[in-house]
């Protein structure tokens, strides 16, 4: 599998896809382009779903590990990546979901340690961090009109649930990221599956394509 990194830029408050140089990251993998993460070097952090790969910006890889199914989108902090985890079923009502965090040493993806994060009743999907909070999203049974952000601090511990109004988005949330003085999610939708919120998670816009597979800054 072979995908491709492109510059994502907001022009008067809305996203475009500039034209930029395509990284790739070489390999085949089990599962499918989950997230991906960038740290202060400009490396690449890509999840897909059973491993998790670094690779600098060119696409050279530096390191990978396999994971357990289903690694979700992630984020880098402080020398370490984080990764949503969900190791039950997804888009379910309470009681099915197995949802943690796992924490790898950015150098070499050394699994470092794991947290049950269980707020995530519908199944783990990504997570961001902004301003020494991490946020984390996840899947959506139908039949809701609303998505869900569950805040932590910096430590991994339950802060509060924050409902975004966006109406139903078909399996919940999938990325997510800060950005321009503004959160980012993108969902599977095929159209208008980018939602745009402030930092209190109050809805500003949707918008087109949908950045399902992946979004950072």
């Amino acid at each position: 599998m072979r995908v491709g990194l492109f510059l994502f830029v907001v022009l008067a408050g809305i996203p475009r896809v500039c034209e930029a140089q395509e990284i790739k990251c070489p390999g085949t993998y089990g599962g499918h382009l989950q997230g991906l993460a960038t740290d202060e070097e400009y490396n690449i952090y890509w999840s897909f779903t059973v491993e998790i790969v670094k690779t600098d910006k060119t696409g050279k890889i530096l390191a990978s590990v396999e994971a357990p199914n289903h690694q979700g989108d992630l984020t880098y902090v402080d020398r370490k990546v984080y990764v949503a985890v969900n190791l039950g079923r997804f888009n379910r009502e309470p009681g099915e979901a197995n949802s943690w965090v796992y924490v790898f040493d950015a150098d070499d993806l050394t699994l470092l340690s794991k947290k049950e994060v269980p707020e995530l009743v519908h199944g783990a999907g990504g997570m961001a961090y902004h301003a020494g909070k991490f946020v984390i999203i996840g899947g959506l049974p139908e039949g809701y009109n609303e998505n869900y952000v569950y805040e932590y601090d910096k430590d991994l511990n339950f802060i509060q649930r924050h409902v975004i109004d966006s109406g139903y988005t078909r399996m919940g949330i999938q990325t997510a990221c800060w950005f321009d003085g503004a959160w980012w999610f993108g969902c599977y939708e095929s159209e208008e599956g980018l939602l745009k919120t402030d930092k209190d998670f109050n809805l500003l816009g949707r918008y087109d394509p949908n950045y399902a597979v992946g979004i950072c800054p």
